[in-house]
């Protein structure tokens, strides 16, 4: 807080001639009260700096308060961050440094950012890269992620992944499927598959641990301790990679 803030109750206090060490409420009369809400919406009236400052504090607070509640959660969670056996993984499976993103087949910033990683990963050749279906913009994310994971069951992740983010448009059931069939998916056992109570677990475990970080949207990274909401550059990435590998 402002070191001037403090002093706003004291001016009050002292205009009114009753300073004295931190009196509470219930020591002044209404006249008293109605006093010093007077001089306080003056003294803010001609200085509302002071309520910007207050405001900037206490959302600075908030931001950090959080950040550090999520580093708490990630080292808490980390064997389920970055070496969930049922995550779909590209890049190096012995890695020396594991990128985890969180997204959603209608985002359009994960679409933004998919040809910055898929360059990235093709470059990098001891990157892991960790894929977190995390369907949060709707039943048709929903729907495409389920079918993403059923294509793993017949070795098209990967393929779908890549169709479903060059897909450009709206996206709704008739589109996934679609691009299910156009990768060579069998869609009518991916229908069967993708209900199975074993993706549902997936799911669910997704999005528990999305709100268990304070993911609040997609794309959403993390490597090493570090947690990065929100598209990123291609020469931010390095640097996460580079600097989670020289940890």
């Amino acid at each position: 807080m402002p070191f001037r803030l403090l002093f706003l109750p004291l001016i009050a206090v002292a205009a009114l001639g009753l300073a004295r060490p931190a009196p509470a409420a219930s020591d002044f009369t209404p006249e008293q009260k109605k006093a010093i809400e007077a001089i306080v919406g003056n003294y803010l009236k001609a200085h509302p700096e002071v309520l910007i400052d207050a405001i900037q504090a206490a959302d600075d607070k908030l931001k950090a308060d959080a950040k550090d509640k999520a580093t708490q959660a990630l080292a808490a969670h980390r064997q389920q961050v970055f070496d969930d056996p049922q995550s779909p993984i590209a890049g190096n499976p012995k890695g020396d440094v594991t990128l985890v993103e969180f997204f959603d087949y209608r985002c359009p910033y994960c679409k933004q950012v998919e040809p910055l990683l898929e360059r990235l990963i093709g470059d990098d050749r001891q990157l892991r890269f960790v894929f977190k279906e995390f369907p949060v913009l709707g039943p048709e994310s929903e729907t495409a992620a389920r079918v993403a994971l059923a294509a793993k069951r017949q070795g098209k992740y990967d393929a779908f992944h890549r169709a479903m983010m060059s897909t450009a448009g709206h996206i709704d059931s008739a589109v996934i499927y679609k691009v299910a069939a156009s990768v060579g998916l069998d869609v009518d056992r991916a229908k069967q598959d993708m209900n199975s109570p074993d993706i549902d677990k997936e799911l669910k475990a997704n999005l528990d641990l999305g709100k268990t970080l304070s993911l609040d949207g997609t794309p959403s990274f993390i490597v090493g301790d570090t947690i990065v909401p929100g598209a990123i550059s291609a020469a931010d990435l390095k640097q996460l990679v580079a600097d989670a590998r020289k940890k």
